[in-house]
């Protein structure tokens, strides 16, 4: 696997021909935030050697390199998903290859379940914490030494001057945030009341199906990772409705705006 990376890597570097500041992931409904982007190399996933496929609705293929907030950012414009049936090592082979690229700093933003009792529709949570509960650990097996140790310090998982300035930038643009802790699960149904109930119950406020096996594998190679998420639908013991993809895109979209503006802040402001 490691020479794939290398590959893919060696073919990225030849096209953009620079280091980039951060990689940013676009989670669910959360795809206009490329348009902020002044694009100079757009990649198809289909043309970039090894490369995984994305297959969700919502998650476009593209991986869009150019100037945000007068930083070099790389983004991922679709993810990959465990529940995809992808193996772990696919769905985080992404993040492999932005190691390799020289770069330091990762934002990445989802669409998610509220279950913490003060959250609405469309609330955004920054993620100061997780839960795994994916059953198969991204880091499991083999150990790349050139990449990261093979036991992983998860102190901080989300960089906390991240967080400062992500607050920051939302106090100043009257932007109401959370903060809490993300649980992860397989999917790809959507939870049950009872389920809702446990990640509260286990300290989690906020529950979805991605996001944390790039974030475990993003710490063991050192970068520095910010999380947010949009809270698309409310859950737990006591409250049972319907929630579908759409509506989960259509909230996500509501929050947009806001979003938008907390991750310019933290690309513009964090060194």
């Amino acid at each position: 696997m490691l020479e794939k990376f290398k590959q893919t890597a060696d073919f990225i570097k030849n096209i953009i021909k620079e280091t980039p500041d951060f990689a940013i992931v676009l989670g669910s409904g959360l795809g206009k935030l490329k348009d902020e982007v002044e694009a100079i190399h757009v990649l198809d996933y289909k043309k970039i050697p090894n490369f995984p496929q994305t297959t969700v609705a919502g998650h476009g293929g593209k991986l869009i390199y150019g100037i945000l907030e007068g930083k070099k950012v790389l983004m991922m414009s679709g993810r990959f998903h465990y529940y995809e049936g992808h193996s772990i090592e696919t769905v985080t082979f992404p993040f492999r290859v932005f190691h390799l690229l020289g770069i330091k700093n990762l934002i990445v933003s989802n669409a998610s379940g509220g279950v913490n009792p003060n959250f609405r529709v469309a609330d955004i949570m920054l993620i100061n914490d997780h839960i795994n509960m994916i059953p198969e650990h991204p880091l499991r097996g083999r150990n790349y030494d050139e990449l990261g140790p093979r036991f992983v310090d998860m102190s901080e998982p989300y960089n906390r001057e991240m967080l400062r300035i992500a607050e920051d930038v939302a106090q100043s643009a009257d932007i109401k945030v959370h903060s809490g802790v993300y649980v992860a699960l397989q999917g790809p149904t959507f939870e049950t009341p009872a389920e809702y109930g446990m990640v509260r119950a286990i300290g989690g406020d906020a529950v979805g199906m991605s996001t944390v096996p790039e974030v475990i594998v993003a710490k063991h190679q050192g970068m520095d990772v910010f999380g947010i998420s949009i809270i698309t639908d409310l859950g737990g013991p006591e409250i049972s409705f319907n929630v579908s993809h759409e509506e989960v895109l259509a909230a996500a979209n509501k929050a947009m705006p806001s979003v938008i503006k907390i991750v310019k802040g933290v690309v513009k402001n964090y060194h």
